[in-house]
């Protein structure tokens, strides 16, 4: 049975992530959130459709009225169930490819699923696998009893552009002036993936000129060497359109990744440092403080410290930045992945707010996005090495206690060691930083040959 992992429940479709599974966890979601009502929004990927249409009917079977998105990016979904009060369900894998699917549940008011929330959810999924193995029931009799009228109620539903998508799209639009983005070009890659048909627009309506790449979804090439987590090409576009930036979402949108005017990449971490900056001399950064993750480079660190601001550090995942953002009543935190949360603005990192921000710094302060991040923060040389491994794993910490100890050794002050396993994948991460990236690469490459003669 899937768990939940940094975000969410992600799996291969039909293999991992089935349509009965899909409706099994929604139904028990709604029984433990107290669910009245819950917009469904998907990604791009074909498997979507499927999924929406097993977990609408099972929710209408229980009595829950179901709104339904279609094809909307996961921030948009958050921010329909933050404006109406109601619970919400992304069909997303995120930055995955299209084989894969998830599932992120959004509480009532859009907010991120606390770890009681889950571990109830998870019991009870528990239980029901147990009653289905032990003869109570079965998968196919839990999911097939339909209200009347539920599939017909799904099928009227579905459109790529509801009603609710629409009050996303003009609620970001008017965050910033009509015309305000009159002197930018921006390049966005779409990944193919749900902001394809809503990034182009809004940047548009706004007045900036608008190259777009990978904007054409198929239902399969959602992240196929494109978006945030491939920003190559979109480097060639800025340098040969001559664009101010670009940015690169993924699949779902809940992320970005800027390229500056030279060509360069502009991660997460310096997106939220260009931010931090900014709201310090705005006096909108509550409490003086931002909220980063494990992954977060020591420049950034020695940058907020030069200003007087102070960094709280959570685990991987914009669940867990969210979650302190709310315990601290905090307004912006994010990952170097660039998953950015603007807390007075959303409950979840938004690719596009984010990108709509940043290019209103860029034409205010009238300097190149180049200029401004080389400003806000110098990254240390960071190696990060994914590791693929047998089967997933919980925890590498303890069984790798004496090489991580080994590494930290060779490095002393200067760096810093991180290995830890994927939330969601059969995966291992292994990061380095050093003051030379020599030194960064032989460390995380000793500590990687170490895991995979073990884990392989």
């Amino acid at each position: 049975m899937l768990t939940f992992g940094t975000d969410g429940v992600r799996g291969e479709f039909g293999i991992e992530l089935t349509e009965s599974y899909a409706a099994n966890l929604a139904e028990v979601a709604a029984k433990v959130l107290q669910c009245k009502k819950v917009v469904i929004g998907r990604d791009t990927r074909e498997s979507g459709s499927a999924l929406e249409k097993a977990i609408a009917e099972a929710l209408i079977r229980i009595g829950v009225e179901v709104q339904l998105m279609g094809v909307a990016p996961t921030p948009a979904i958050a921010f329909a169930a933050r404006k109406h009060n109601v619970a919400a369900i992304a069909i997303t894998a995120s930055h995955n490819l299209y084989k894969d699917n998830g599932i992120k549940i959004f509480a009532a008011g859009g907010l991120k699923l606390s770890d009681d929330q889950q571990t109830s959810i998870e019991r009870e999924m528990i239980a029901r696998d147990t009653a289905v193995h032990d003869g109570a029931a079965s998968n196919s009799q839990i999911v097939d009893e339909i209200s009347p009228g539920g599939e017909k109620l799904v099928a009227e539903t579905l459109n790529l552009r509801s009603e609710l998508l629409q009050q996303y799209c003009d609620w970001i639009v008017g965050l910033a002036p009509r015309d305000a983005f009159k002197n930018l070009h921006v390049a966005l890659d779409c990944a193919n993936g749900a902001f394809s048909y809503v990034a182009p627009e809004v940047f548009s309506k706004l007045g900036a000129t608008v190259t777009t790449v990978n904007a054409t979804p198929n239902g399969q090439n959602i992240n196929l060497q494109c978006g945030a987590t491939h920003p190559s090409s979109l480097i060639e576009v800025v340098k040969n359109v001559g664009a101010h930036f670009g940015v690169a979402f993924d699949g779902d949108g809940d992320r970005l990744i800027a390229v500056d005017d030279k060509g360069q990449i502009v991660d997460g971490d310096h997106l939220l440092a260009i931010s931090a900056l900014d709201m310090k001399t705005q006096g909108t950064l509550r409490g003086n403080k931002v909220v980063v993750t494990v992954m977060t480079n020591i420049g950034f660190h020695k940058a907020m410290k030069n200003v007087g601001i102070e960094v709280l550090t959570t685990p991987v995942g914009d669940r867990s930045i969210l979650l302190a953002l709310e315990e601290h009543s905090l307004s912006l935190g994010g990952e170097q992945s660039g998953h950015i949360i603007y807390r007075d603005f959303a409950t979840t990192g938004d690719g596009l707010l984010a990108a709509i921000k940043l290019g209103a710094f860029v034409e205010e302060s009238k300097k190149s996005l180049s200029e401004i991040a080389v400003r806000a923060m110098t990254s240390f040389p960071q190696v990060l090495i994914n590791l693929r491994v047998a089967k997933r794993v919980e925890s590498v910490d303890s069984i790798f206690k004496a090489e991580i100890a080994a590494a930290e050794k060779t490095l002393g002050d200067s760096g810093r060691v991180l290995v830890r396993a994927s939330g969601t994948e059969p995966m291992v991460r292994v990061m380095v930083e050093a003051p030379q990236q020599e030194v960064a690469e032989q460390v995380a490459a000793t500590l990687a040959d170490a895991i995979s003669a073990r884990l392989g």
